[in-house]
């Protein structure tokens, strides 16, 4: 993954804070809700394209967001995850825009692009210790799609997503989100 000096996490966040206030204010002098925040669950599986053979390993864990209506179809957000890893990934987490339409009553469909930062398991992937003073973790923007969809009037959303970290990596992941 290539660094870049302006992927820090805070950066990330001010731009989603200023891209966000706008859509905010839209949204407050129209009749739709102001705010549409979630927490869900997420399992997936997390492909480091390193071509080594132990590169990809599942990814377990948690994410909570807000949505902001835009008008009747359009919505923007930013969502923040936290997985726990296994195989070559002991954690990652990171944050992200949303953006994306509405598909009938309870659909969405997204893109986003954030900051992830992944902390790998060098052990696992090298198969046997690294040297020392060799950095375990990398991070960099991440850019991806998905769906949500609904069952009903139900708070309880389902989703499935895939994701790059700098056009080096796939993640995939399926989840659960409670809609508050």
């Amino acid at each position: 993954m290539r660094n870049l000096a302006f992927t820090k996490p805070a950066m990330i966040g001010a731009a989603i804070g200023a891209l966000a206030l706008p859509s905010m204010a839209q949204a407050q002098s129209s009749d739709t809700p102001t705010v549409e925040p979630y927490v869900g669950a997420s399992i997936g599986i997390h492909d480091l394209g390193i071509g080594a053979p132990n590169d990809d390993g599942g990814i377990y864990g948690v994410l909570a967001g807000v949505d902001v209506p835009v008008g009747e179809t359009f919505f923007v957000g930013a969502e923040g995850n936290f997985h726990f890893g296994d195989g070559p990934i002991d954690q990652e987490y990171g944050i992200a825009a949303r953006a994306g339409v509405r598909v009938g009553k309870t659909g969405k469909v997204f893109v986003r692009g954030g900051y992830q930062e992944v902390e790998l398991d060098l052990v696992n992937i090298l198969g046997g210790n690294p040297p020392p003073g060799v950095d375990n973790s990398d991070g960099d923007y991440l850019v991806g799609a998905g769906v949500e969809f609904g069952l009903g009037d139900s708070p309880i959303n389902f989703r499935a997503g895939i994701d790059t970290i700098s056009f080096d990596t796939t993640r995939a992941s399926i989840g659960v989100l409670y809609k508050f």
